[in-house]
């Protein structure tokens, strides 16, 4: 899961960015898995819903 992660985070921040300085990658990266990654990505494992709209749509 963690080579998973890596790969997608190479193609879809890293490598579409010129950073210059370490730290301003490192809040790239920090916002990426907080913003994106996390809340807004779609995973298979909740039927192709993002977290945030899978939680929406689940009625208790």
């Amino acid at each position: 899961m963690a080579y998973k992660k890596r790969s997608h985070l190479k193609k879809e921040l890293v490598h579409r960015c010129n950073f210059i300085t370490r730290k301003e990658a490192k809040s790239s990266i920090i916002e990426y898995n907080e913003v994106f990654y996390n809340r807004i990505r779609a995973l298979s494992t909740l039927d192709y819903f993002a977290p945030l709209e899978y939680e929406e749509s689940y009625e208790i």
